[in-house]
């Protein structure tokens, strides 16, 4: 369910980052230029990315190396991919900490024409992050709740 969820979400930002950059074009060409779009373009994109990374970390389609995990027996790859998921989750773990207090030190700061709050922008990879974990300790749940992964 959150995957669909995240799908229509994506799908939704990505049509009016598309939308966006139209009208912006248009209105260039016309001689009447949208100074704001590309912030607002720049901040929906920083949210795309990541809402599109915890799709990909979900589907299992971020780029990995398996070379050395094809070359282990069923159960030994198992407990492989779940003690990659382990370092993976510490990794992200580590880095939301730092994506929480960036968001905190951006909030004074101001962006261009919009003077919209730049936390904005950076709270888009605390969320992101936050959705990763999620994703994978759901995954290592499931390696480990799967019988013969």
């Amino acid at each position: 369910m959150y995957q669909r969820i995240e799908f229509v979400f994506a799908v939704v930002l990505l049509g009016l980052i598309v939308v966006l950059v139209g009208v912006a074009a248009a209105a260039r060409v016309a001689g009447a230029p949208i100074i704001w779009s590309i912030e607002v373009a720049q901040l929906l994109f920083a949210w795309l990315a990541m809402i599109a990374a915890d799709l990909a970390l979900q589907q299992e389609r971020h780029i990995g190396m398996s070379l050395l995990l094809d070359a282990l027996p069923p159960p030994i790859r198992r407990y492989a991919e779940i003690a990659n998921l382990g370092i993976l989750l510490a990794l992200v773990g580590f880095l939301l900490v730092y994506a929480l207090k960036n968001t905190v030190l951006m909030h004074p700061r101001l962006i261009g024409a919009t003077q919209m709050n730049a936390s904005l922008v950076h709270a888009s990879m605390a969320a992101g992050l936050l959705l990763m974990l999620r994703t994978l300790v759901l995954r290592i749940y499931r390696g480990i709740r799967t019988p013969g992964g």
